[in-house]
């Protein structure tokens, strides 16, 4: 768990905290609840996103449940060093979209004395670690994995299956494209995709005999 008060108060840098999990899992949600605290404690709090995600709003930072915070949309993380003075904590949202430089951004934060809250996917929806968030989560002084719940077995569930073929590593989506899955949800789900495509392969490849045959 974080701490929100240092014991040694003489030492002046922060520290980040990372928030992950699969989709649906409520990392945005708590992400907001942590930031809300630092405001209502009259802390000076900056929010951002990567410009590239506008699902909810161009602006705000909303969770699934329509919870929402303002926040300053970036296209790189190096804006956010520009753009992040004279504060007192820091969140970045959908941290995996960011560039590599995310890391060393989110570190020069914390080393000015700063709290950094950051969320993100932890694996993309093949089930691999997801861009700068394993570097993120290494470097972290608190960690925080927050799960889903796997809606074909109920069980507790950290994997975003992806319910369409599209192969591109970044798709923005809802409940229309993604479900969370638990280990066994996503190994029989990946299982089942993968048999498919050899099936519609051996079929298309018979076709293709068929055909030069005639």
């Amino acid at each position: 768990m974080f701490l929100e008060n240092p014991v040694n108060h003489t030492e002046q840098f922060g520290w980040i905290e990372v928030i992950c999990g699969s989709m649906f899992s409520g990392k945005t949600e708590e992400l907001i609840r942590r930031l809300k605290r630092a405001q209502f404690a009259k802390q000076r709090v900056e929010i951002f996103k990567p410009e590239m995600d506008t699902r909810y709003d161009d602006e705000e930072v909303v969770s699934h449940n329509d919870n929402r915070i303002r926040s300053t949309p970036v296209p790189v993380s190096s804006n956010i060093l520009l753009l992040a003075n004279d504060v007192d904590v820091v969140g970045i949202d959908e941290a995996q979209f960011f560039d590599n430089e995310i890391v060393s951004v989110c570190n020069e934060l914390a080393n000015r004395g700063v709290r950094v809250i950051v969320a993100g996917l932890d694996m993309d929806f093949k089930g691999n670690p997801f861009g700068p968030m394993p570097a993120l989560m290494a470097t972290a002084e608190y960690v925080t994995k927050v799960h889903a719940v796997c809606t074909r077995t109920g069980n507790l569930a950290n994997y975003s299956y992806r319910k369409n073929l599209n192969d591109d590593l970044v798709l923005l989506g809802e409940n229309e494209e993604y479900e969370p899955l638990s280990r066994a949800a996503f190994y029989r789900a990946m299982h089942e995709e993968r048999q498919k495509l050899v099936s519609e392969k051996a079929n298309t490849n018979t076709e293709t005999n068929s055909e030069s045959l005639d």
